[in-house]
């Protein structure tokens, strides 16, 4: 939809609605398929396959989880589809014209976290092919700068400038990208789990590893319970869940160039629930293999591929490792980052501008590596900070206004969503107490217990969307607080 007089402060052609919709089933299928498809993807799969400790107990756990992600993803996803608008500019409908700034922000910051995470990542699998050279070896063990080794940040560098020039065509290029790169990584995930089957001469879901190296390897995974027990399911389930809190924001970044809800339905259906489950089993069945063959637990699929006898296998692996990490960082945490700081500056900053400010600050992330830590742990506290901001756009879109916007008065300064100088009063109380009890207490206090961290996404959903619900229906009921 064309959009009138559009105030300059709210919009540029990238945050219009979009247009041209050219997303299929199959691209939105392979949005998932890149965002999964990755080492750190790989590598949660197969930490919470440990703590599941059988077969059937991982299947039910993540099972359960991925058709939640659908349900959830599908939300999000049909709201992008029906008002064409992404993420930043459908929270002014919940925060304000310029409130919405602060949600945008918030998830950008958390998309620089991930940015630099999945390029350590990828950048890894390249340093564990090269380490297979004896000089290159003694150069990575002995040379160190920023705190990493030399090679480590030579390779780093390199990934994170070959990212730039997959954007340099906006959307567009990012569709045609993953459509190529998350099949890829599937081929190379059933190569892996193939070699090592047959190598291993068994093909099993975890009886191969004892109980007392299951224990010894999750003790530091910040989930309660022993492997297998209903705790540690029931933590599994949750963790896999927030792991796409990100996307659960933004997903209508995507979704608003699909063709149809129908198309949209369909490759959530076959990107979520089945990929996602298909995914994870190849996960475990390579975890298995590979401790049957190399006797160690190992969790890093470059890990594995670095100890293969065949040098040209290894240098594949880690090649379709990389591109699939690399593909998830375009479609997951550079695409959201550069519409949210486009949002921010709409006459300053564009899509492409947005994006290479997103890549500078997790360059400057590296010496630090905030995403070294387990995966449960790292994965839980970025998540649980978006979790109040989804509760509110939810609520919003959904309970509130019965899925009808006014597209059109997101652009206006003085329309619909000025609320109080664009600023919602209402929503802000709702994020604060929501934050509160989903990052800021679990994380920097003791007075919660030890599982609360685990769940703090759901926290966060459940009381910040409650709170905005009761205050926006106390607003309604009462004309003098209307405005908030």
């Amino acid at each position: 939809m064309s959009i009138r007089n559009p105030s300059p402060s709210l919009y540029n052609e990238d945050l219009a609605p979009a247009e041209e919709r050219k997303w299929g089933a199959f691209s939105i299928f392979n949005v998932w398929t890149s965002d999964v498809h990755s080492l750190w993807g790989y590598y949660l799969a197969a930490s919470l396959f440990l703590l599941c400790g059988s077969f059937v107990n991982f299947v039910i756990a993540i099972g359960i989880g991925s058709l939640v992600i659908f349900l959830l993803m599908s939300m999000v996803g049909n709201a992008g589809v029906r008002t064409g608008v992404p993420f930043p500019v459908l929270a002014r409908a919940s925060f304000g014209t310029f409130g919405a700034n602060v949600p945008a922000l918030v998830r950008a910051v958390v998309a620089c976290f991930w940015y630099g995470a999945q390029t350590a990542a990828a950048s890894g699998a390249i340093v564990a092919l090269l380490i297979r050279n004896e000089s290159l070896l003694a150069f990575h063990q002995n040379s160190h700068m920023l705190g990493h080794s030399t090679l480590e940040l030579i390779c780093y560098v390199i990934v994170w400038a070959l990212q730039l020039l997959i954007i340099q065509r906006g959307m567009e290029t990012v569709r045609k990208f993953q459509d190529w790169a998350g099949p890829a990584v599937w081929i190379m995930m059933l190569i892996l789990a193939v070699y090592l089957v047959v190598k291993s001469g068994t093909f099993s879901f975890g009886s191969e590893i004892p109980r007392d190296v299951l224990i010894e390897k999750t003790k530091d995974a910040g989930v309660p319970g022993e492997p297998g027990s209903f705790a540690a399911l029931a933590a599994v389930a949750a963790t896999w869940i927030t792991y796409f809190a990100a996307l659960y924001l933004n997903f209508c970044d995507f979704s608003r160039y699909a063709t149809s809800e129908k198309a949209l339905r369909k490759g959530n259906l076959w990107g979520l629930p089945i990929n996602l489950l298909a995914f994870c089993l190849v996960a475990g069945v390579t975890t298995t293999a590979a401790f049957t063959v190399y006797g160690e637990v190992l969790l890093h699929p470059e890990m594995i591929s670095a100890k293969f006898e065949s040098w040209f296998l290894a240098l594949l692996a880690a090649l379709t490792f990389a591109i699939a990490t690399l593909g998830i960082n375009v479609v997951a945490n550079f695409v959201s980052p550069a519409f949210d700081f486009a949002n921010v500056f709409p006459r300053q900053i564009n899509f492409k501008r947005g994006g290479y400010i997103a890549a500078l600050i997790a360059l400057v992330l590296y010496p630090f590596a905030p995403w070294e830590t387990g995966a449960a742990h790292f994965v839980n506290f970025i998540g649980s900070t978006m979790g109040p901001i989804f509760g509110i756009m939810m609520v919003d879109y959904y309970l509130i206004r019965k899925s009808q916007l006014n597209v059109e008065a997101l652009y206006h300064e003085n329309g619909e969503f000025r609320f109080q100088n664009g600023w919602h009063g209402n929503a802000f109380i709702a994020f604060a107490v929501g934050a509160l009890f989903s990052s800021i207490l679990p994380t920097f206090t003791s007075i919660l217990p030890d599982w609360w961290g685990t769940y703090g996404w759901f926290f966060g959903v459940g009381i910040g969307g409650a709170i905005y619900f009761v205050l926006r229906m106390g607003a309604r009921r009462n004309p003098a607080f209307a405005a908030r």
